[in-house]
Formats: C-alpha cells, sequence, structure tokens
C-alpha cells in the first residue's frame, strides 16, 4: 500500500494539524464531531468558511491519526480542569504571604 498526504491539511513546527488557508485546527473540526455528533454536511453549516472538501480532509487526518489525537485531546480536558480547580481553590495563608513579602519594596 502507498501512503498518500491528505490535501488541505499542513502541519506546523510543533506538528499541530491547520486546514490550509484557514485559522482552523484539524482537532478542531475533530472536536465538533466527536461532542456533538455532527456531520460533515453539519460541520459545515456551524463553519460556512471551510468547504465540504477541507472538512472530509479533517475527518480523514483525524481517523488516520485518531489515538494520537485523542490523547492530546484528554491531555487539553485534564489540564482546563486541573485549571480550573487553581481558579476555584482559594489562596492558602502561606501564598498569601508569599505574594505580599515579593511586593514589598
Amino acid at each position: 500500500m502507498q501512503a498518500v498526504a491528505v490535501s488541505h491539511i499542513w502541519l506546523d513546527e510543533q506538528g499541530v494539524a491547520w486546514i490550509d488557508e484557514t485559522n482552523t485546527k484539524v482537532i478542531e473540526v475533530a472536536l465538533d464531531k466527536i461532542a456533538y455528533g455532527w456531520t460533515a454536511e453539519e460541520i459545515h453549516e456551524q463553519h460556512p468558511y471551510l468547504s465540504l472538501a477541507q472538512i472530509h480532509a479533517a475527518l480523514t487526518y483525524y481517523y488516520d491519526h485518531r489515538d494520537a489525537m485523542d490523547r492530546k485531546i484528554a491531555a487539553d480536558r485534564r489540564e482546563r480542569e486541573i485549571e480550573a480547580l487553581a481558579r476555584a481553590e482559594p489562596e492558602s495563608p502561606f501564598a498569601k504571604r508569599v505574594r505580599e513579602a515579593s511586593l514589598r519594596p
């Protein structure tokens, strides 16, 4: 079997997959599919600046790299949850003293 590059998709220096001629990451289209169960046509209704060809290319790329992309999605979700918990947690007395001490001249 011969490997074929997916048109409409390019990778940046960090290996993040983007849709050509847009400011949209492949993972964003994949998240629409995962979260809402949208078809390519429904994704196009929500993102009319993407062509159906671009959407299908993004979904193809996602399914071809599903394990790695699902790990990235899970890691991002955990990071957001940790940040939310940190914001919700009141500042400890020790952290407050350290912060105040660093503000002194």
